[in-house]
């Protein structure tokens, strides 16, 4: 099982590329997983990887890319069955 960080950020966080700004910041963290716009206008994430990059992904989700507004952000530690290759933009 893999150590992964889930979370749900809401806000103004769809229609701003958040998504694709999550996923460069996941991968210069060397962080797996996957994004995607959520129908109730969040943006969940799920990443996996070393504790201190995934603290530092958290972080940053918090603070939110130039465009964005962050509300909130939820988010809850877990051990993740699948273990992912990459980190992927999902739709």
């Amino acid at each position: 099982m893999a150590k992964s960080l889930h979370c749900l950020v809401s806000g103004k966080v769809q229609g701003v590329n958040f998504r694709s700004w999550v996923k460069g910041q996941a991968e210069n963290m060397g962080l797996k997983g996957w994004v995607r716009n959520l129908d109730d206008g969040r943006v969940e994430v799920l990443a996996q990887g070393p504790d201190e990059a995934l603290q530092a992904l958290k972080g940053k989700l918090a603070s939110g890319s130039t465009m964005s507004r962050v509300d909130n952000v939820e988010t809850k530690w877990m051990d993740y069955d699948k273990e992912y290759a990459a980190f992927e933009l999902r739709l």
